[in-house]
């Protein structure tokens, strides 16, 4: 803490730094391979895609691409800015999207994105600033496809190994902030690309202090070593001071994301679909909202988010029934004698997944379920157990779109090496359905379709669906022209400026 302290009012001396905390160490700042939040989130300053969503994530609107529309229902036309530089000075084309495309799907690079891609038939470059790209069919995602980061031809083509690239800890991006400096455990730093095509920013510095102790990062935002932060709600309801609300705005709004226990499906344990039901069953999922949570949260009834098509309303979350879940384990031969035993692994970087993993253990003792805990730092998390698959069960959560991809996370395409379906899901009905959907233009026919899969999923209990957390985030008010959206407050973060 004293050297984080320290190293604050160091970089401070600086005109005009953000500072904000990240709970572990970027893995891979390559917007092809960024796949824990801490990398996607600095990444996302260091790169652009084609296009992205508007303020509101309602419109998908031009970000490197100043035009585009569709030729027909299979082919997009992209008009690229021809004023984009590299943060090395290079001339930015349509070279570069092409090189991406051509990266991202060859059999060398191992990426969960790469799947997003699968319908492209061809990307061809009409001239330096113009693309054709041809779907072998229509798709419902098209041009959220390519919100994907460009990465940069003329530093990577001669590359053999993009997986353990330097490029991936010492990025070079189009994107309105530059990697200054990076030193795992201790501090990020970005500075402004002056030559940003959108017009430099007006802070000069974001500065991110790696911390992966939730308490230290509170207690930094409390003293205002950190400008931007999230707070759980038990610290907004009862840790902080009147004072605190005279320094800070407070912007609250349900959250893009939702935690689950996921059970690894590859184990015979939990192939029984009554064991699964019957943990389903033993939990109380009201209980830990109320809990964590005050007012603050909502329980999560399914695989996609509430306020977008996919979202089921007509499916309710289960209702705690101790009896019945007993029943389900005896018919699955499980009792006193021979109880249902299980792991559940988490990380510490979040303040409340610990806390709720104690109160499912709780929750299933009641049932005659002994379950035991395992809390880890995020990066062993990843490398240990989740992306190899070691685990009874993981409490994790997902950030999703409000358009969402079924495939990434429930089709059995993706149990794989660098894949989204951790738990190894399989169901030849939801293949069948997601496979159809994909070339669903028609909205409403496309959303029915989705709520079905909604309805399949949860009844099969892949995943035990908990909680939607509010995002809770907070402002130090000399940070100005913060204009809060239905995406949160990042959208115009170009625009802030720092007194």
């Amino acid at each position: 803490m004293k050297y984080i302290l320290l190293l604050f009012l160091s970089i401070n001396l600086f005109a005009s730094t953000l500072h904000l905390a990240t709970s572990a160490n970027p893995s891979r700042l390559n917007p092809l391979l960024a796949t824990d939040s801490s990398s996607s989130e600095i990444a996302g300053f260091l790169f652009n895609g084609l296009v992205k969503f508007d303020k509101d994530s309602s419109t998908i609107i031009g970000d490197l691409a100043k035009e585009f529309y569709y030729e027909n229902d299979t082919t997009l036309i992209f008009k690229l800015h021809e004023n984009v530089t590299w943060h090395d000075g290079a001339k930015f084309s349509a070279k570069d999207v092409l090189f991406t495309y051509q990266t991202l799907i060859s059999p060398q690079v191992v990426s969960p994105y790469s799947s997003e891609f699968r319908f492209v038939k061809s990307v061809e470059v009409i001239d330096l600033y113009t693309l054709r790209v041809t779907y072998k069919h229509p798709y419902f995602k098209a041009l959220e496809t390519w919100m994907m980061g460009i990465l940069p031809e003329h530093i990577l083509k001669d590359e053999k190994n993009l997986m353990n690239a330097k490029f991936n800890i010492d990025p070079i991006g189009t994107g309105p902030y530059k990697l200054h400096q990076l030193e795992h455990s201790k501090n990020i730093v970005l500075v402004a690309f002056d030559d940003y095509f959108k017009g430099r920013t007006k802070i000069d510095r974001i500065s991110f202090h790696v911390i992966a102790d939730p308490m230290t990062r509170f207690l930094m935002l409390k003293s205002s070593a950190l400008d931007v932060g999230g707070i759980e709600p038990m610290q907004y309801e009862r840790q902080l001071d009147p004072d605190f609300f005279d320094k800070f705005n407070i912007y609250e709004e349900i959250s893009h994301s939702y935690t689950y226990l996921g059970f690894n499906l590859r184990r015979e344990k939990f192939q029984n679909p009554k064991v699964r039901e019957a943990l389903s069953l033993a939990i109380d999922r009201q209980e830990i909202v109320n809990i964590l949570f005050f007012k603050h949260a909502k329980v999560c009834t399914g695989p996609f988010l509430p306020r977008t098509k996919a979202f089921n309303p007509d499916v309710k979350a289960p209702i705690q029934n101790i009896q019945m879940a007993k029943k389900l384990l005896s018919e699955a031969g499980y009792g006193e004698k021979n109880p249902f035993t299980f792991e559940i692994v988490t990380s510490n970087s979040s303040a409340v997944r610990p806390y709720a993993a104690q109160i499912l253990q709780h929750q299933l003792k009641q049932a005659g379920v002994i379950v035991t805990l395992r809390v880890m730092e995020w990066q062993a998390f990843l490398n240990m157990v989740v992306f190899p698959n070691k685990f009874d069960s993981v409490l994790l959560g997902w950030g999703l779109s409000s358009t969402p991809d079924p495939y990434l996370f429930w089709h059995s395409d993706n149990d794989k090496q660098g894949g989204f379906n951790l738990i190894g899901y399989k169901n030849p009905k939801i293949d069948k359905m997601i496979e159809e959907s994909q070339s669903i233009i028609d909205r409403e026919k496309l959303s029915q379709l989705w709520q079905d899969m909604f309805k399949m999923i949860v009844e099969d209990n892949p995943y035990l669906f908990l909680y939607i957390p509010n995002s809770i985030t907070t402002v130090n008010k000399n940070i100005k022209n913060v204009e809060p959206s239905l995406s949160g407050i990042w959208h115009n973060y170009i625009k802030w400026e720092k007194e």
